[in-house]
C-alpha cells in the first residue's frame, strides 16, 4: 500500500515547541485521513529546528466505496414528492428499487459513492492542516495572509512515490528539500519515500530524529567530559531542549576564569545554561565545578570550533560578570533591609502585597511551631526573611533561583543554620520527586506558606477547576501532604485553616459589596426577607456570615485535601475506598492519622477475619437499610431480656467488649488494636447469622435484633464507616 512523507520546511522552530508540534501534527492528518474513510498502519512525527516532518505508512490508494440506502415515498406518492426525493438524493427512478412492507410499497434509492483517490484528499487535508495549526505562537511575512511559527519556505509532499499537487499561500508543493543550513550543498534534495528522504537527510547532515540527537549530545558530553576527567551536571531538560536546536550535533568545550567559582554553584549554572544552553561540569573527586563548560554546535567547524568556543567564552565571561556584580552588590544589603520593599511586590490583587503575605506566613509558623516542638522565634524569623530575596538582583536576573539565594544571603550574615535552611526549603517540594524538607524549621515555614496560599485561594474563590489550576493549588496541597506524612507530622488541619481563613474573607466582605449580598442569600432563615435582611446587615450578622462561612470553606479546603490525598495514596497502591470510608467518619483533619487509620484498615480486610466482617456488617446495614425504609420499628436500645438465644446474647457481649476495646485503641491512635478489636467479632456475627431469624414474628423481638444490627453498624464506626468500603 502507498506511504505518504510530508515536510513543511521552515526558519527557526523553537525548540520547546518541537515535540508538541510534531505531535499535533500527527493528530490532525491522521484525524483528517481517518474522518474520510482513509486507514492505515502506522504514522511517525519528527521535528527538528527547521523542519516538521510526517510518515503515514499503509495507507490505500482511494477512498473505499460507499454504497448507501435511502428510503423514499410511497410508490403512489405524488408525482412531485416522489421528483423532490430523487432530486435531494442525487438519483434516477431507475436508480431506486421497489420495496413493500406493511403500509404498502415505497421507493428506496441505492446511492453509489466513488472512493476518491487518496491524493485529491491529501491535497485538500493539508492545506488545511496549516492554516489551522495550533502554534503557541505565530507570525505572518511577507504580503501572504499564512500564519506560521517562522516564515515557511517550503512543503514536500510524496504519495507513493509521486508528488501530491496543491499550494498554499503561494508555496507549492514538491518532491524536494533541503539538507543542513551551512555543512550540505545548495542543491535541493529530490525525495521519494520516507526511506529514501531519512537516508539522504543523514548525508545531508540532518539528524531527522530528536531522540537520535539528544543521544549523539549525551555521548559526546560524557565522552569529552572524561577525557578532562571532569563529570557532566547532568541536565536532561537541556540535553532535549540543545537536540531541538541543532541539526547536526556536535560538542565543544569551553572555559571561563576561575574567579568565578566563588559564585554559589547554581548561579553559575543558571546562568550559563539560561543564556547559552551551555552544560556545567564539575570534579568527581570533590563534587565542586570545575571553570569548564560543554557547548553544542550545529556544524563541524574547518577549525575545529575553536572561534565557536572563543565566541561562547567572552559571552560566558560577560554574563558571570553581570551575576559576579549582582551577588556582590546582594551582600551590601541584609535580608532584614529587603523585608519592607516587599509592601511594592503584589501577591494577587484580592490578596495584597508580598509583604502582607509575609505577615500571614509568620503568624501561621508561630501556631505550628508551637504544635511541632520547633522554636517559635526561629520560625517566624524564617518565615519573614523568606521571601526578601525576591528583591534582590540575582533573582531579579533568576526568578528560578528565589529561596535559594535568600539561604546564601542568610549564611554570609551569619544567621542560624535553621533559618537559612528554611528560606532555601520553603518551597518545596514542588512535584512529586522533589525533595522534601527535612530541617524541622524548614517544614514549618514551608507549611505554612503552602497553606496560606491554599486558605487565601479558597476564601476568595479562587479554586482549581476540571484542569485549570492556575495558582498550583494542586501542587500546594500535595506539598501539605508529603510533609506531613515524611515527616510523620501531626497537625490538626482544621484549627490551622480556619482561623487563617477569616482574614482574607473579611477582607473581601470589605472590598466586594457584591459577595455581601451573595452571603446574604446563602445564610437567610426560613422565611427571612433578602432584601429586609441585606438592608439590616449589621455586626452581629456579618459575624453570623462570617462564621458559617469560615466554615463552609474550610471544610470545602478539607475535602480537597481529601481528594489529593486519594490520588497521593493511589500512586503509592492504596484504596481510595478505605480513604472514604475513614474520612465519612467527620472530623478527620489530621492526615498523618488518616492516613495509619487507612494502613491499618487495610490490612485488617486483606484478612479473612476482616473480609468476613465485611460481609457480616454488609449483610445487617442492608437488612436495616431495608426495614427503616419499610418504616419497621427499630429498637433505640437492646434489651437483653428479649434475647430468645445463646447466639444473640454472645453477639451482644461481644459488642460491647469490641465497641470498648476500640474506643480505647482509637483514643491512644493504637489503629491496628482497634482492628483486633472488631475482628473479635467475626465468629458473633456468624453464629448470630446462621441460627437467628431476624424478622421474628414477635414485633418487640424482632425490634431488639434489628437494635442488635444496629449495634454492629456502631461498633465498626469507631474505626471507618465500613457502607464506602467496595465488596
Amino acid at each position: 500500500m502507498p506511504d505518504l512523507l510530508l515536510e513543511l520546511f521552515s526558519e527557526e522552530i523553537p525548540a520547546r515547541m518541537q515535540p508538541r508540534a510534531a505531535d499535533d501534527l500527527a493528530r490532525l492528518m491522521s484525524e483528517g485521513l481517518s474522518d474520510a474513510g482513509c486507514t492505515f498502519d502506522r504514522v511517525e512525527a519528527h521535528a527538528t529546528p527547521r523542519r516538521l516532518v510526517l510518515s503515514i505508512e499503509g495507507l490505500p490508494a482511494a477512498q473505499p466505496d460507499v454504497r448507501e440506502e435511502r428510503k423514499g415515498p410511497r410508490t403512489d406518492a405524488p408525482e412531485k414528492a416522489i421528483e423532490g426525493f430523487l432530486r435531494s438524493a442525487g438519483v434516477s427512478l431507475e436508480d431506486c428499487e421497489e420495496r413493500v412492507d406493511k403500509k404498502g410499497a415505497y421507493y428506496v434509492a441505492l446511492i453509489e459513492t466513488k472512493g476518491r483517490p487518496t491524493p485529491a484528499i491529501i491535497a485538500e487535508l493539508v492545506p488545511d492542516v496549516i492554516r489551522k495549526f495550533p502554534w503557541p505562537k505565530s507570525m505572518r511575512w511577507g504580503t501572504g495572509s499564512l500564519k506560521w511559527v517562522r516564515p515557511l519556505h517550503s512543503i514536500c509532499c510524496v504519495f507513493g512515490g509521486e508528488v501530491v499537487e496543491f499550494e498554499v499561500d503561494g508555496i507549492v508543493s514538491a518532491n524536494k528539500t533541503a539538507g543542513h543550513r551551512f555543512m550540505s550543498d545548495s542543491r535541493p534534495i529530490t525525495v521519494s519515500s520516507f526511506e529514501n528522504y531519512g537516508m539522504q537527510l543523514e548525508s545531508a547532515y540532518v539528524m531527522l530524529e530528536a531522540e537520535a540527537r539528544a543521544a549523539v549530545i549525551a555521548e559526546e558530553a560524557a565522552d569529552l567530559a572524561g577525557q578532562a576527567r571532569l563529570e557532566l551536571v547532568a541536565d536532561q531538560g537541556l540535553t532535549q531542549e540543545t537536540a531541538g536546536l541543532v541539526e547536526w550535533p556536535v560538542v565543544l568545550m569551553g572555559a571561563f576564569d576561575e574567579s568565578f567559582l566563588d559564585l554559589p554553584p547554581e548561579v553559575i549554572i543558571t546562568s550559563i545554561k539560561s543564556h547559552q544552553k551551555c552544560f556545567s561540569l564539575r570534579d568527581p573527586q570533590t563534587g565542586n565545578l570545575a571553570n569548564r563548560f560543554l557547548m553544542v554546535s550545529n556544524l563541524i567547524a574547518e577549525d575545529g570550533g575553536d572561534k565557536i568556543v572563543q565566541g561562547n567564552e567572552r559571552v560566558i565571561a560577560a554574563r558571570l560578570s553581570d551575576a559576579k556584580f549582582f551577588w556582590d552588590q546582594d551582600l551590601k544589603v541584609s535580608l532584614e533591609d529587603r523585608v519592607p520593599p516587599l509592601k511594592d511586590i503584589t501577591f494577587h490583587a484580592r490578596l495584597g502585597t508580598q509583604a502582607e503575605r509575609v505577615e500571614r506566613i509568620g503568624t501561621l509558623a508561630g501556631e505550628m511551631a508551637e504544635r511541632m516542638g520547633v522554636s517559635i522565634d526561629l520560625a517566624k524569623k524564617a518565615a519573614r526573611l523568606c521571601k526578601a530575596d525576591l528583591v534582590s538582583g540575582m533573582v531579579g536576573e533568576f526568578p528560578e533561583l528565589q529561596g535559594l539565594m535568600g539561604s546564601y544571603y542568610a549564611h554570609a550574615e551569619g544567621l542560624e543554620h535553621d533559618v537559612a535552611d528554611a528560606i532555601a526549603m520553603h518551597y518545596k517540594p514542588q512535584g512529586p520527586s522533589d525533595e522534601v524538607p527535612a530541617n524541622k524549621v524548614a517544614q514549618t515555614v514551608a507549611l505554612a506558606d503552602k497553606l496560606d496560599t491554599l486558605s487565601c485561594f479558597w476564601a476568595i474563590g479562587e479554586t482549581p477547576t476540571g484542569s485549570k489550576d492556575p495558582f498550583a493549588l494542586r501542587r500546594a496541597a500535595l506539598g501539605v501532604i508529603r510533609i506531613v506524612l515524611e515527616g510523620e507530622l501531626k497537625l490538626p488541619l482544621l484549627q490551622i485553616i480556619r482561623p487563617h481563613i477569616a482574614g482574607p474573607l473579611e477582607r473581601r466582605m470589605d472590598a466586594e459589596p457584591g459577595y455581601v449580598k451573595q452571603l446574604v442569600a446563602k445564610y437567610l432563615e426560613d422565611g427571612e426577607d433578602a432584601a429586609k435582611a441585606e438592608e439590616n446587615w449589621d455586626k452581629g450578622r456579618r459575624e453570623e456570615c462570617l462564621a458559617r462561612e469560615v466554615v463552609a470553606m474550610s471544610d470545602s479546603l478539607l475535602s480537597f485535601f481529601a481528594d489529593r490525598l486519594k490520588v497521593y495514596l493511589r500512586d503509592l497502591g492504596a484504596r481510595h475506598d478505605l480513604i472514604d470510608a475513614v474520612f465519612s467518619l467527620g472530623d478527620q483533619d489530621d492526615l498523618l492519622k488518616i492516613v495509619r487509620r487507612v494502613d491499618a484498615l487495610g490490612v485488617f480486610l486483606d484478612s479473612e477475619d476482616g473480609q468476613n466482617l465485611l460481609a457480616g456488617y454488609k449483610r445487617a446495614a442492608n437488612i436495616l437499610a431495608a426495614e427503616e425504609k419499610k418504616g419497621t420499628k427499630v429498637e433505640a436500645e437492646v434489651d437483653e431480656a428479649l434475647f430468645e438465644g445463646a447466639e444473640e446474647e454472645a453477639l451482644y457481649g461481644a459488642l460491647q467488649t469490641a465497641e470498648n476495646d476500640a474506643v480505647v485503641s482509637v483514643s491512644e491512635e493504637n489503629f491496628e488494636g482497634a482492628m483486633a478489636a472488631l475482628a473479635q467479632l467475626r465468629a458473633p456475627v456468624d453464629a448470630f447469622f446462621d441460627a437467628v431469624m431476624v424478622n421474628a414474628e414477635d414485633e418487640n423481638v424482632r425490634a431488639n435484633r434489628l437494635a442488635l444490627l444496629g449495634r454492629i453498624r456502631a461498633a465498626t464506626l469507631q474505626v471507618a464507616d465500613f457502607s464506602k468500603i467496595a465488596g
